[in-house]
């Protein structure tokens, strides 16, 4: 994709789509960086940019004018591909792609990309540590809130990306081939972005679309539609599995992480993890197995993985008050994702859910409640159809709160000493904040003012 001299459109100014005006720059283009915030103010967009860029700016409603001239349009994550004013670039014949596809080409080393519904950036961060442990010159990029497009410029062939990929990025992908890609899990998420579950499925498929038979990709067998993916693509596929021992792959068995390939190979005993839960020895396994087809030496696996801390705000312990444990599980923002927080629990927990509709189903996820969760504290744009959810389950001890301050005081008061205080509110942040970040953090300083 050559850019020299070409008016391209960078569509979002939040970091991915600065990200993408500087490479665009750096690359001799010329830029034109739009975003329909009307709220928004120029010189607001033009402080995130380096000092002397002459990225022209647009805000508010789309100009007709503009689609006149432009050659190429540069999609940030959450701009969804099927705005109308994007199927008119399309039918003008402008080359549609995202900052994903722009780094990729701009970049120079390996790349080992990961995706998945749930446990994406608990595998990213363990296996960038892996690799920095092995590797001189490391970048972790993508969803993981680095983008990726700003570490481009700094690669070189010796360079090492480990990338968080969501099915946003992977949607507008043309080249883009990891030398090592794994897909996690598929549950439903993204629905009122995607439409439906098989779109959302197709979009983290694309993450191997390009691998060949020089590649690998690492995949949940437990998982029916990753499983079935991996009998379809080109990559070597290695699985992983939480539930069977497998002959050729990595497994757990017996509380043990063991690597079958050429030979056989332990990694570490679960107890020796500072994780909790099958999900998180689920992207133990991921992390691992991409790292040792990659060629990193099982002890530096060993020793990296023993040593991991975790994410923050995924099933993370902020403090014991008065006998009562409280967890910070804000990055749980689809029901599937917070089961896996309910689930690794191990005392009676006060349950904090609610906030922004993802067009998500809650049944399941309350029907994981039983003999955890004695009471559901609700807040947030979801807090009715999750009660009329939980109605239907049979489960009705609920409250419901009208600020998200109210939530955790709330279930303060309600929790008793021996119990656990767990925020994995089952849906996304954005009715109240700006990213499941900043809501977590908003928990930590509640709760330790407590």
């Amino acid at each position: 994709m050559e850019v020299t001299n070409k008016r391209v459109l960078v569509f979002g100014s939040g970091i991915s789509g600065i990200g993408a005006a500087g490479l665009l720059e750096d690359q001799g283009a010329q830029v034109v960086l739009y975003d329909g915030n009307e709220k928004l103010k120029e010189e607001e967009v033009r402080g995130k940019l380096r000092e002397g860029s002459r990225v022209q700016i647009v805000i508010g409603s789309f100009p007709e004018e503009l689609l006149c001239s432009l050659d190429i349009a540069v999609l940030s994550p959450g701009v969804p591909t099927d705005l109308p004013v994007v199927e008119q670039m399309r039918e003008r014949g402008i080359l549609i792609t995202g900052e994903v596809e722009l780094a990729y080409e701009a970049g120079r080393g390996d790349v080992l990309a990961i995706t998945g519904t749930n446990g994406k950036t608990t595998t990213t961060a363990l296996l960038g540590e892996i690799m920095e442990n092995y590797c001189r010159k490391v970048f972790v990029v993508g969803n993981i809130g680095n983008p990726y497009t700003t570490a481009a410029s700094q690669m070189d062939d010796d360079t090492v990306t480990v990338a968080e990929m969501s099915s946003f990025q992977l949607e507008t992908i043309i080249d883009f081939k990891p030398k090592v890609s794994a897909i996690l899990n598929f549950t439903p998420d993204h629905l009122n972005r995607h439409h439906t579950m098989e779109a959302y499925v197709n979009a983290k498929k694309n993450i191997a679309r390009n691998q060949t038979e020089e590649d690998y990709c690492i995949l949940n067998y437990e998982d029916k539609l990753t499983r079935e993916f991996g009998e379809n693509i080109r990559a070597q596929v290695l699985y992983f599995s939480s539930r069977r021992k497998l002959e050729q792959g990595i497994c757990l068995e017996d509380g043990n992480i063991i690597y079958r390939r050429d030979k056989e190979v332990l990694i570490c005993n679960v107890e020796e993890l500072k994780l909790l839960g099958t999900h998180n020895y689920e992207n133990v396994m991921a992390a691992a197995a991409m790292a040792l087809v990659y060629g990193v030496p099982p002890q530096i696996v060993r020793e990296s993985v023993k040593a991991f801390q975790g994410v923050e705000h995924r099933i993370e312990f902020v403090t014991e008050k008065n006998g009562v444990t409280y967890y910070n599980d804000s990055k749980g923002t689809n029901p599937d994702a917070a089961i896996k927080g309910i689930q690794a629990m191990k005392r009676p927990t006060v349950l904090i859910g609610g906030g922004y509709d993802k067009d998500s189903v809650y049944t399941e996820w309350i029907n994981s409640f039983e003999g955890k969760v004695r009471k559901l504290v609700l807040t947030g744009a979801t807090k009715e159809k999750i009660a009329a959810d939980a109605r239907a389950c049979g489960f009705e001890d609920y409250v419901f709160t009208d600020t998200f301050e109210e939530a955790v005081l709330e279930a303060a008061r309600t929790a008793r000493e021996g119990e656990a205080v767990l925020l994995s509110p089952a849906c996304a942040s954005w009715d109240m904040f700006p990213s499941y970040e900043v809501r977590g953090e908003k928990f930590k300083e509640i709760v330790n003012s407590l």
